[in-house]
């Protein structure tokens, strides 16, 4: 008979075992912990929402642009005289101060004058004797003239004194014209000089022998003002330059030619201004290049001929001229050149523009772009055309 066993009596630890009573415990507690915490996802971060990209922009705008276009160039004298002598002679004296100013008809070298001064008496005294006959010849030709019409004398004799005359009148212009060359020659014998001008350095002393036309020259006399300089431009280059004068760009003088100014050797601007002329018609073949004219005054001589100097141009872009930075310009590998321009809804456009001269760090436009328009200056890397931004407008400014 089995006997009935209190509850009471029994021992925990004979029906439970001490570790598996702390494992289920420790479940429990992990069940209850969970099932008190709210499922409403506020302890996950959330993902943090992307913006659109941030860009660079500069508003563009309308302006008047002044810069410099310098020329390269060399002073050449408008005028030079090279002495020569006309006539054999030994030089006698000099009579100008190398390096001074001449007169046009002044004296500079006397020749020997003996051997002209004698065939020019020479040749008078055959004008008189040559003057002498054709008056005789005249004289016997009139009265034979006469004598004829009354059968005096025969006919043949009357035209025999009538060309006899003829014949005389014949010899005194080659007599006349000899005198008259013989005086030339003895003229010859004192150089002078045909311009106004600056004389250089003589060649010859007195004493030295010279021929008429001989390949030295005894000196040179050159025009220096006012000077010209000759600059040597592209024709694209000189095509540009007369668009700018017909547009109002270069300054200009009455005669539409465009003002310069000179910069010299040490880097000092020359204080008189110049005209530049478009004095040639030719462009050289093998260089693609075309010479200009400048004229330049020089009333103080600091100019010299066969100087470098450099033809210094002040122009400007016009009033209504927009200026892009060249940040904002990208060149396509076919040349063409684009910018990426923000329109009103804040969205990414590429647009193809015509860029002229670069001017500082920015570019002339040309064509494709208007003033007002915002341009794409830095961040063009992380948009492509069609893409939202954040425009923010950059410090620096076109132009």
């Amino acid at each position: 008979m089995i006997k009935p066993v209190s509850i009471s009596t029994l021992d925990p630890q004979r029906l439970v075992p001490a570790p598996v009573l702390t494992l289920l415990i420790l479940l429990m507690l992990a069940i209850t912990l969970v099932g008190c915490s709210p499922d409403d996802g506020t302890n996950t971060p959330a993902p943090k929402a992307e913006g659109p990209p941030e860009v660079g922009v500069a508003t563009l705008s309308s302006q008047r642009i002044t810069f410099t276009t310098e020329l390269p160039g060399r002073t050449v004298a408008p005028v030079i005289a090279q002495i020569r002598p006309q006539v054999n002679g030994i030089v006698q004296k000099q009579l100008f101060t190398e390096g001074s100013q001449v007169k046009a008809g002044q004296v500079l070298y006397q020749l020997d004058p003996a051997v002209y001064e004698a065939e020019y008496a020479v040749a008078k005294a055959n004008v008189k004797k040559a003057e002498s006959t054709y008056a005789n010849a005249r004289t016997v030709a009139r009265r034979n003239r006469e004598l004829v019409r009354i059968d005096a004398i025969s006919a043949q004799i009357n035209e025999t004194s009538q060309a006899e005359s003829q014949q005389a009148a014949a010899d005194l212009a080659v007599a006349k014209a000899q005198e008259q060359r013989a005086r030339i020659n003895l003229d010859y014998t004192r150089i002078v000089s045909p311009i106004d001008g600056w004389i250089e350095l003589s060649n010859v002393t007195p004493g030295a022998l010279v021929t008429a036309n001989q390949d030295t020259a005894l000196t040179i006399v050159q025009k220096l003002d006012p000077l010209y300089v000759h600059v040597s431009q592209s024709s694209a280059e000189l095509l540009q330059l007369k668009d700018d004068i017909a547009a109002g760009r270069l300054q200009a003088t009455a005669d539409n030619d465009a003002v310069i100014r000179l910069r010299l050797e040490n880097g000092r601007l020359y204080p008189h201004p110049g005209r530049l002329t478009f004095s040639g018609v030719t462009v050289n073949p093998s260089t693609g290049s075309i010479t200009l004219r400048a004229n330049v005054p020089n009333p103080d001589r600091v100019l010299m001929p066969g100087m470098y100097v450099r033809a210094v141009l002040e122009n400007n872009t016009g009033n209504q001229s927009v200026m892009v930075p060249q940040q904002a310009i990208t060149r396509r590998p076919d040349a063409s050149t684009v910018a990426l321009v923000i329109d009103a809804d804040d969205k990414v456009q590429e647009r193809v523009v015509v860029v002229g001269r670069a001017i500082g760090d920015s570019w002339q436009v040309l064509e494709g772009l208007a003033a007002g328009e915002r341009v794409v200056v830095t961040g063009s890397l992380h948009v492509r055309p069609g893409t939202v931004v954040r425009p923010v407008e950059t410090a620096s400014k076109p132009g």
